[in-house]
């Protein structure tokens, strides 16, 4: 009898699987949390919270109003490509025609210098130049800025998706997208290059992401 009431003290109740699946959840919740709080940080910072004295030169885009659309956009040889292939990383994005006058020549040279500035930062930025008609491009130019990602794409669908000042178009700006493919920023057309520098080394410093 003695040994019979020391097992009954020692056994423990069956556990209940509904609890234990529950417990698994939380626990998977908790650890997504964890990997995801740097992220959800960087947008803490420059949507929601917006510190006093900051001031930002470019003018900043909500980024839950214009993620990266779906178009019909290839490489200057053919091969479909579209801007989701460089997700991951800050994306400086020019658009215009093939023709590039002096206006564009400016845009592309600044473009190059802006990321060289960044210094150790300068791989987490791509530069993107979206070709909106047939017109082929001048090959010294290719070469010139070589690294840059030159892609064919409807001009119809880029006019809708990018903001320009009044009096402007898209083709007079450059603009900036996030690593998760949304539009964040517009520079003013012909902008101050130091103050577009240090608006995409304030972005850089203090994202988590990209």
């Amino acid at each position: 009898m003695q040994d019979a009431s020391k097992q009954d003290a020692t056994k423990q109740p069956a556990p209940d699987p509904v609890q234990a699946r529950k417990r698994g959840r939380w626990k998977l919740f908790a650890v997504l949390l964890v990997c995801a709080a740097p992220m959800i940080l960087s947008y803490l910072t420059y949507y929601v919270i917006k510190p006093s004295g900051r001031t930002n030169y470019g003018a900043l885009i909500d980024p839950r109003t214009r993620p990266i659309p779906a178009m019909a956009s290839t490489t200057l040889d053919g091969r479909p490509e579209t801007l989701q292939a460089y997700a991951g990383k800050w994306i400086m994005l020019k658009v215009g025609g093939g023709e590039c006058l002096e206006a564009c020549q400016k845009q592309l040279f600044a473009m190059r210098q802006w990321r060289l500035m960044q210094g150790k930062n300068m791989d987490r930025v791509e530069r993107v130049w979206l070709v909106t008609d047939d017109q082929p491009l001048d090959t010294m130019t290719i070469r010139q800025y070589d690294g840059m990602h030159l892609l064919r794409a409807p001009g119809d669908v880029v006019a809708k998706w990018l903001p320009a000042e009044g009096g402007t178009q898209p083709s007079d700006h450059i603009y900036l997208i996030d690593p998760l493919g949304n539009l964040m920023m517009r520079f003013p057309a012909d902008p101050d290059p130091r103050k577009v520098y240090k608006d995409i080394a304030k972005l850089l410093k203090a994202s988590a992401i990209g």
